[in-house]
């Protein structure tokens, strides 16, 4: 057979970049079609990449890369062997991208963003290579200000939310009849929706606009993006705000019942009708979704989601990182490990090793 590649696939029409996060073959590995190769994600999906075809894989990718649509990942060859001629990165490949026009090696660079390095006499061969160059980087590499965003007045209280999806929505809800902060924007990435509204509330922009929040004087975020599907993706956008200056308080939806025993910390988010018993602890950026109880000594470690409807018993504890799904039920005492993952209405009657992966509707006896 003739070389086949297996390259980034378009998750998002208005996100033309992915990162590698998993190899999930080794170099040289047998595969049959469909086998499992990569996985990848975006800020707003992630997604598993299969062999197009049988064949040997020869990796040109690693762990980590952050890619554009139509860069290789791998090829498929007939024998292990066999020397490989690695597909060039398709610019042509990723909306927006300028591919007409030749670029120092290895630039990916929007049309837009390289008419105005052009016009500000940048050299393109001194843009950086391990990211798609948009105007906003070529802005901040010139040293010009953005555009001066339309806030209002800022205080102490000004939140804003990153994310514009289902679960942004909720969020801004609770923020809103909670009454403890006043939301002045939403920051999301997918650039279609800036200028537009959400429940009201103007999408100032993607990640770009966050060092004029700051200068602005906005000290306060909540993260409105939910990671059902990659956790990481989660983890990674609390990381963006925290190391951009950014506080997240911990949020409670007014008809949520927080004992006064239990201990919340920064990033938390309990939303409608879930009950948080005493000596309880949430650590820091878990989420007790709506409905879900969460009962006395329990312990949820950070990034963990307790999903809508959950029913923990007494003195669970829940590692970090982990999803408990929707209706899940628990008997007292038992210990859910880092990273497990739950499925909807799944019964657990003996502790959850980390990692493990629990199906919809299991009754889990160890």
């Amino acid at each position: 057979m003739s070389q086949i590649p297996v390259v980034v696939p378009l998750l998002n029409a208005n996100e033309p970049e992915a990162r590698l996060v998993a190899i999930h073959v080794k170099e040289g590995q047998q595969v049959e079609k469909d086998s499992l190769l990569f996985t990848i994600e975006t800020t707003k999906a992630a997604a598993d990449v299969e062999a197009p075809a049988a064949g040997f894989v020869r990796l040109l990718a690693h762990e980590g890369d952050t890619l554009a649509v139509g860069d290789p990942l791998a090829v498929l060859t007939a024998t292990v062997d066999e020397v490989v001629e690695p597909p060039a990165r398709s610019a042509a490949a990723v909306p927006g991208v300028d591919a007409a026009a030749p670029a120092p090696a290895g630039l990916r660079i929007t049309k837009p963003a390289r008419a105005l390095a052009e016009s500000l006499g940048l050299d393109l061969a001194g843009l950086p290579t391990d990211r798609l160059v948009t105007e906003a980087l070529v802005r901040s590499l010139a040293g010009q200000p953005a555009t001066e965003l339309q806030l209002g007045a800022v205080d102490e209280n000004s939140i804003f939310l990153y994310g514009a999806g289902g679960h942004a929505k909720s969020v801004m809800e609770m923020v809103m009849q909670a009454g403890s902060f006043h939301i002045v924007g939403i920051v999301d990435d997918n650039k279609a929706l800036a200028g537009s509204k959400v429940l009201g509330i103007a999408v100032l922009g993607g990640r770009e606009v966050l060092p004029e929040l700051v200068a602005r004087g906005v000290k306060l975020a909540a993260n409105g993006v939910g990671g059902i599907i990659d956790i990481g993706v989660r983890v990674r956008l609390f990381e963006l705000l925290e190391g951009s200056g950014f506080t997240l308080p911990p949020i409670t939806h007014p008809r949520a019942t927080l004992e006064p025993s239990a201990r919340i910390s920064d990033g938390v988010q309990v939303f409608a009708n879930a009950y948080v018993g005493s000596d309880a602890i949430l650590h820091e950026r878990c989420m007790v979704n709506t409905g879900a109880v969460v009962s006395h000594d329990c312990e949820i470690g950070a990034y963990t989601h307790i999903a809508p409807g959950a029913l923990l018993a007494g003195h669970v504890h829940v590692g970090e990182r982990a999803l408990v799904g929707m209706g899940v039920t628990t008997i007292i005492g038992l210990k859910i490990g880092d990273g497990a993952r739950i499925g909807n209405g799944a019964v657990l009657l003996a502790d959850v090793p980390a990692k493990a992966i629990i199906p919809a509707g299991k009754v889990w006896a160890g």
